[in-house]
């Protein structure tokens, strides 16, 4: 099979690892921005506040998170619209966008938690599912997650019997290759889908989106397991290097029980949005574009309201997304909009 179907499988297959329950942060496998500090998702709330004040989009439209977990990231971002604007909570929608039930129960059970019934919270399991005529759209780290193909030249790897090969690829395989100018390297084609759906389920939008890559393809592979916050190249975990290079453990020991994921191909993000008329507004580091959304402001506000020592036990977390030899320049945010004139 092409490698992209037993990424499917090893993620989303019936005992995928994104299908049930997993631990991130200091018991889980990885970190990410929304399990280090409340203020990701405070920045990107003012985000959200700041694009509805300059009239893109009005007080009643939908605020939906794909790829949401425990849904974590817009529960904290619920808390900080508490905080600056609460009239807003009467007025917007929160959607969030799950393919499965379990992980669709589980968010549901923290939201009652929460909020209890003062937040009404509405699922849908695609985004063909969803209909709207406004929305702000937010995801962090989704991409990497796309299953991809691994291209070498003119071929392309191949799992059979749990063992790895590098075969000729097909054409249309080549014509995307060619498209995006990949020689060798991860190629994702299911962007261009998920463009098309999310030009198709909203007249008007921004999207607010956090992932680590580069605005340039590498010309090298970058696919990696975690586990345990141990990374391990692919390839290490293969056949297809030499043997000194080889980790004890092969791949097969890995599949549904850790992460598996790759830089995204930030250029190849831009022309799979618009490819379906959907433009890019902003694109940055993570640090950059939290200030700018204005994380400076929260701490501010913060530092009000709470003593020095809970203050700089929150600053410690947030140094994490913002200093540039953590989180800070090797995440980038990219934002898309669709409808603005």
């Amino acid at each position: 099979m092409k490698f992209s179907a037993y990424m499917h499988e090893w993620l989303y297959g019936k005992e995928g690892y994104y299908t049930k329950e997993r631990t991130i942060g200091k018991e889980g496998d990885f970190y990410t921005a929304v399990s280090t500090s409340m203020f990701f998702g405070g920045a990107i709330a003012k985000r959200l506040l700041s694009t509805i004040e300059s009239g893109f989009l009005s007080s009643s439209c939908h605020v939906v998170e794909i790829g949401a977990h425990k849904g974590y990231l817009l529960a904290d971002m619920i808390q900080f619209i508490y905080t600056l604007k609460p009239v807003l909570l009467s007025s917007l929608k929160f959607v969030i966008v799950e393919p499965f039930e379990a992980n669709q129960l589980m968010q549901k059970a923290y939201f009652e938690e929460a909020f209890g019934t003062a937040i009404t919270l509405k699922h849908v399991k695609n985004l063909d599912e969803l209909r709207c005529e406004e929305a702000f759209f937010v995801a962090n780290e989704i991409f990497d997650a796309f299953p991809c193909e691994l291209i070498k030249e003119d071929q392309m790897l191949f799992v059979d019997k749990e063992s790895l090969f590098f075969d000729t690829m097909d054409e249309k395989m080549k014509a995307k290759a060619d498209e995006y100018g990949i020689k060798k390297g991860e190629l994702c084609l299911e962007y261009e889908p998920f463009a098309k759906a999310m030009h198709h389920c909203c007249n008007r939008f921004e999207f607010v989106t956090f992932d680590y890559g580069d605005k340039e393809e590498r010309g090298d592979f970058s696919l990696r397991v975690y586990a345990n916050h141990q990374v391990y190249p692919f390839f290490t975990l293969t056949s297809l290097v030499e043997e000194k290079l080889r980790e004890k453990n092969d791949f097969n020991a890995f599949f549904a029980k850790s992460d598996i994921t790759y830089d995204v191909n930030f250029s190849h993000l831009f022309h799979a949005f618009e490819k379906n008329g959907i433009k890019i507004h902003v694109y940055s580091t993570q640090m950059k574009a939290l200030v700018e959304f204005g994380l400076t402001e929260l701490l501010e506000l913060f530092a009000e309201n709470v003593s020095q020592k809970q203050y700089e036990a929150e600053m410690n977390k947030i140094k994490i997304l913002i200093d540039p030899s953590f989180m800070g320049e090797r995440f980038k945010m990219a934002c898309f909009r669709k409808g603005e004139v």
